[in-house]
């Protein structure tokens, strides 16, 4: 989970920067929470087709 903290960190501490840009910066970070979430999740595929084949 280290880098959907980071990535929600930086967002937080953006945001705190600068609210103006809130709107521009959250469609970016849900495409980087989707992406690092796509990973972890074809991860657990391989793994499981390894795992049961």
């Amino acid at each position: 989970m280290g880098g959907l903290s980071f990535l929600f960190g930086s967002f937080v501490s953006a945001v705190g920067r600068n609210p103006a840009a809130r709107d521009k910066m959250f469609r970016d970070v849900l495409l980087g929470f989707a992406l690092t979430e796509a990973v972890a999740l074809y991860a657990l595929v391989i793994a499981l087709i390894i795992l049961f084949t």
